[in-house]
C-alpha cells in the first residue's frame, strides 16, 4: 500500500490502484451505511406497486440511481410509458454530466481504462467523497471506482431486503426513513462548505430548482440548479 502511494506523490501523476480501489471501498462504508434505509424503502415502495422483486433489485443493479429510480415509480403502470420513463431517468441523472466534468481535470490525466473504471459507479455519495479526498492531494483515481462499488453492492443489498420483506416491513414512515435521504444529502453538502465564498452559488443552486419543481419537467429542475450554481461560482470565483 506505501509503495503504490508513494509512487504516485513522487511522480505528481494521478493513478488507477487496487491500493486506491480498497481504500475506497472501506473508507466510504460509515457514508454508504446512510443509504441502506433509503434502498430498503425503494424495495419496500416498488413492492407496493406490484413490481417483483426481482425486477426491483434489478433495477438498482443496473440503474442504481435512488433519485430516479423513485422517480419512475410514479409513472409505473400498464402498459409501461417505456418513453417517458427512459426520459425521466434521463433527466435526473443527467446531472452526472456536471459531476463527470468537475472530475475532467484529474481524471483526464489517467489511463483510459482506468478512467472509465472510475466512472463506472458513479453517484452523489462517492463523488463528494473523491473531491474532498482529492482537495487533501489524494492522486489515485481508484478511490472513486471503490467507493462506487460499496455504494452499488449496499444499495443493490439493501433493495432486496425491502423488496422480499416489503410485506412484513409495512408503512415505512413510522421509522422515519422518508427523512434519511434529506439527512444524507444535507450531509454531503455540509461537508462541502468552504466558507461564505459559496454562500452566493448555493442560494442560486437552490432558488433555480425549488421554481423549477414548479415550471420545469419532473427531474430538470436537478440539472437547472446545478448549472444555476456552477455558473454563479464561475462568476463569483473566475
Amino acid at each position: 500500500m506505501a509503495e503504490q502511494t508513494t509512487v504516485s506523490d513522487r511522480t505528481g501523476r494521478p493513478r488507477f490502484t487496487a491500493n486506491g480501489v480498497w481504500r475506497g471501498c472501506v473508507e466510504i462504508a460509515p457514508i454508504a451505511a446512510f443509504i441502506i434505509p433509503f434502498g430498503i424503502a425503494f424495495g419496500v415502495a416498488a413492492s407496493a406497486k406490484g413490481i417483483a422483486p426481482e425486477i426491483s433489485i434489478f433495477m438498482s443493479f443496473a440503474i442504481c440511481a435512488g433519485a430516479s429510480q423513485f422517480a419512475i415509480l410514479d409513472l409505473w403502470h400498464a402498459p409501461l410509458p417505456l418513453a417517458t420513463l427512459a426520459l425521466t431517468v434521463l433527466a435526473v441523472n443527467a446531472r452526472h454530466i456536471l459531476l463527470g466534468a468537475a472530475l475532467a481535470p484529474w481524471l483526464l490525466r489517467v489511463p483510459l481504462l482506468g478512467r472509465l473504471a472510475a466512472l463506472l459507479w458513479l453517484s452523489d455519495g462517492s463523488f463528494a467523497y473523491t473531491i474532498a479526498a482529492r482537495e487533501r492531494g489524494e492522486l489515485d483515481a481508484g478511490i472513486l471506482f471503490g467507493s462506487g462499488a460499496t455504494m452499488w453492492l449496499i444499495w443493490v443489498a439493501s433493495t432486496g431486503i425491502g423488496a422480499l420483506a416489503g410485506s412484513l416491513l409495512g408503512d415505512l414512515s413510522r421509522f422515519g426513513f422518508d427523512a434519511v435521504m434529506v439527512t444524507y444529502f444535507a450531509a454531503i453538502v455540509i461537508g462541502q462548505w468552504k466558507g461564505t465564498k459559496d454562500l452566493f452559488p448555493w442560494l442560486a443552486a437552490a432558488a433555480v430548482a425549488v421554481i423549477g419543481t414548479h415550471v420545469l419537467p419532473p427531474g430538470w429542475h436537478i440539472i437547472a440548479g446545478a448549472l444555476a450554481g456552477g455558473l454563479v461560482g464561475t462568476w463569483r470565483h473566475g
